[in-house]
């Protein structure tokens, strides 16, 4: 069999503080790559030390693409994060360089890799009466409908991502098909690459709630609570009636500490509590990663020369489209 003609690509999937980002750039650097973030935090300007962005020194290593892309403030959708990909996808390749693929969003990862599928479009006044039903009801009890009627939802969206919760019902009440069922038959057009899936994770769960602690505090050392009391500040955030019902500060660690800012918990219960918010997005990310079933799992900690060996391997043999 000969070479797939198709240029080869690496996604670097993963929990959160899994070592996506490090191996991403060593990678990068030994193979001559460059990065697309596969993350919906780092599009967003000033989300640094929460959202583990890379530092301007790691991102002078190797190129980085998709970071700092909005602010705080301004949507961005998949569909957008799949055609901002594309493009630098197209541009890394048109250089001769490698694209290497990292990040934790799977609806990023499933949008760029297998396309969207054509679900019904929003609907002003049906988003509208849910907002109003959740003012009356809560978010939780909203999320608790989406489990009835679409488990598998229910599972990778936490009960108080109030956007993704009335994205599915809405695509539910419109079409009487799930949002889950409407992913699975994606009809968007494939990426036109020979990829390599590789999910970075530590193979006991307690290894990665300890990595998530550590990273924790080593970003409240770094300064967090000071970047979001500079967020806080912005006119545009201060003056937005919910700024927390906005996707950037729905980022784990912000919510939490915004909250801790206004005085509804003590240091240590912010701590506690950011802590947990990002253990159950690991969770659901677990959740995702395990339908990646054409994917390959390792250790980078582990078992770092046979992940290697396996991106070595790939890139010197054919490629099954």
């Amino acid at each position: 069999m000969g070479l797939d003609p198709r240029p080869r690509a690496i996604a670097l999937m993963g929990p959160t503080a899994s070592g996506k980002s490090a191996y991403a750039i060593a990678l990068a650097r030994r193979l001559g790559g460059e990065i697309v973030s596969v993350d919906s935090a780092l599009v967003y300007r000033r989300l640094d030390i929460g959202a583990a962005k890379p530092t301007r020194e790691e991102q002078a290593l190797v190129p980085h693409h998709l970071i700092d892309l909005r602010e705080p403030w301004q949507p961005y959708s998949a569909a957008e994060f799949a055609m901002d990909a594309k493009r630098a996808i197209d541009g890394i390749v048109a250089r001769g360089r490698l694209p290497i693929l990292a990040g934790g969003t799977g609806l990023y990862f499933q949008a760029l890799l297998d396309g969207l599928s054509d679900m019904p479009a929003a609907d002003p006044a049906l988003r509208a009466a849910l907002a109003e039903e959740a003012g009356v009801r809560g978010w939780a009890a909203l999320h608790a409908d989406l489990a009835r009627i679409d488990p598998a939802a229910a599972a990778r969206v936490h009960a108080t991502d109030a956007q993704r919760i009335q994205r599915a019902l809405e695509v539910y009440r419109l079409s009487g098909r799930s949002i889950s069922d409407w992913q699975r038959t994606a009809s968007g057009q494939r990426l036109p690459l020979c990829t390599l899936k590789l999910v970075l994770a530590p193979p006991h769960r307690a290894d990665l709630h300890a990595r998530i602690e550590a990273r924790f505090d080593a970003m409240l050392a770094e300064g967090f609570l000071d970047e979001v009391r500079a967020l806080r500040a912005l006119p545009e955030l201060a003056a937005h009636p919910q700024p927390l019902d906005l996707p950037a500060l729905r980022a784990v660690g912000y919510r939490q500490a915004w909250e801790y800012l206004d005085g509804a918990s003590s240091r240590s219960g912010f701590r506690e509590r950011a802590i947990a918010a990002t253990r159950q997005l690991a969770k659901r990310q677990f959740t995702w990663l395990r339908g990646e079933l054409d994917a390959r799992w390792f250790d980078p900690a582990l078992q770092r020369d046979a992940l290697d060996a396996a991106v070595d391997r790939f890139l010197g043999r054919s490629c099954v489209a």
